[in-house]
């Protein structure tokens, strides 16, 4: 391809097109050192220039490259560019960022190397699409900083680890088959099928076909025989959604599965087996189920192996605000949108809103507001009109945005444990920033009475 010789560009029009453009720029020394980060470098890492330059390169990327098949050492020391590199970067924040790199050798007039550039295309919104298309879920899919919900994620590795069945309780729309899901992607079994079944969508009868599978002629329509889901989870994971809506004539044949191993498709007699974790879920106390005879005691201690139970979303209010820049990022993505975020005003009315759909509601509004907004923020006017007649039937006055700022960061320390460094990163600010915004809202708690009482006195004129 012909190059461009006619074309001079000074320093300041370099520094300009770098600046302008939307992957990350690094250049590196010799010695592995960053010489300079471009505005998109420092988004993707985390990391600003100030802070990053004279650093070495390992310790401002952060990727999974650097310990063992570094693309920088290979082009240092000579052996030409690497090109689309697959790599995940770790944040300055602790986040994952899925990006492609490649390097090149930066060389004097002599070829001798002075260094290296390196690009990074950040594929972090390619990737959340794939997983949307593919519902593959992560534990960092997983939004909430409230206790119940961090210790559910600080537990779910170890659940994983295991292939103990796991039960999760929980009412409607709190997130029960995203965690099921992140159980099937922490495991061993994530390379095999996921299959999942929505036990109070069918009847017994079909319940029944659907999971064992039925033989040509078991019943009128039964033209060819046709493999169930448990056999579809062979190597992979069932997950069995509103287990506790189940009759006890089949909770005896789901029992005697888990007891033997093997099962016996409708209209044939030759057993089958199939290797599978059984994950369950209910909206319903399935302990107080069993005291009233509706649930078998035996198949509870079969499924209640590993039990976790998720909170209702008007529980862990200090999330909502997570949620919606959650799903407001996720939209954006998928609808192609620029929406910035959601109005004190309207963050004010879901505050006061019980939530009876939970997170699945939530996820509803804002996509109801992404209909009724076109542009900036949600505000009021764009959420649905049952919840602005319910706050108006209440008397709910949305309070100004000094209150509502005030509450974000209540909530950011309450969900970091106090640990204002966290909570800064969790916010978007600095530490210096959230310190100053304290001291403006009152948010420092009030001295201990030891330290009143042992204060020295002020002296006065």
């Amino acid at each position: 391809m012909a190059r461009c010789r006619s074309l001079s560009f000074s320093p300041a029009h370099c520094c300009t097109i770098l600046e302008s453009v939307s992957e990350g720029v690094v250049t590196i020394d010799a010695q592995k050192r960053v010489s300079y980060l471009n505005p998109a470098a420092e988004r993707i890492t985390g990391c600003s220039a100030a802070d990053a330059v004279g650093r070495k390169c390992f310790d401002v990327l952060r990727a999974d490259l650097c310990s063992h098949r570094c693309p920088l050492d290979d082009c240092l020391r000579g052996k030409g560019p690497r090109v689309d590199q697959h790599a995940v970067l770790i944040a300055k924040g602790g986040g994952r960022v899925v990006v492609r790199l490649s390097v090149a050798p930066l060389k004097d007039e002599n070829g001798r190397i002075l260094g290296a550039v390196e690009t990074i295309r950040d594929l972090s919104e390619v990737e959340e699409l794939r997983r949307q298309i593919d519902r593959r879920y992560a534990p960092e899919d997983i939004v909430g900083r409230h206790p119940r919900i961090r210790s559910v994620l600080a537990f779910l590795p170890d659940i994983a680890v295991s292939d103990s069945a796991v039960l999760i309780e929980g009412p409607t729309g709190s997130g029960k088959e995203l965690i099921a899901r992140a159980v099937h992607g922490l495991s061993h079994r994530s390379g095999g099928p996921f299959i999942a079944v929505n036990c109070a969508a069918l009847p017994d009868s079909l319940l029944e076909s659907e999971l064992f599978g039925h033989a040509k002629g078991a019943f009128t329509g039964a033209v060819r025989d046709k493999p169930g889901r448990i056999q579809a989870a062979d190597r992979g994971t069932l997950f069995l959604d509103e287990i506790g809506s189940t009759s006890t004539a089949f909770q005896a044949d789901l029992l005697r599965v888990l007891e033997d191993g093997v099962f016996t498709p409708l209209g044939s007699n030759r057993p089958q087996s199939s290797d599978f974790r059984l994950v369950t879920a209910s909206n319903l106390d399935l302990k107080a189920l069993v005291r009233e005879g509706r649930f078998r005691e035996d198949l509870y201690y079969r499924l209640n192996v590993v039990k976790v139970s998720l909170p209702p979303l008007r529980e862990r209010r200090e999330d909502i605000p997570l949620l919606i820049e959650h799903f407001i990022r996720r939209f954006n993505m998928i609808k192609g949108r620029e929406i910035q975020g959601i109005s004190p005003e309207a963050l004010s009315l879901l505050f006061g809103y019980d939530f009876p759909g939970n997170i699945r509601e939530l996820e509803n509004i804002v996509e109801y507001a992404f209909v009724t907004c076109r542009e900036g923020l949600i505000r009021p006017e764009h959420l649905p009109q049952e919840i602005r007649e319910e706050a108006r039937e209440a008397g709910l006055c949305p309070p100004p945005e000094a209150a509502v700022e005030a509450e974000k960061i209540r909530a950011a320390l309450a969900g970091c444990r106090g640990n204002r460094r966290a909570a800064a990163h969790a916010l978007g600010i600095s530490r210096t920033t959230l310190w100053r915004r304290m001291r403006l809202h009152g948010l420092f708690p009030a001295p201990a009475a030891s330290a009143r009482k042992h204060r020295p006195p002020v002296k006065t004129a």
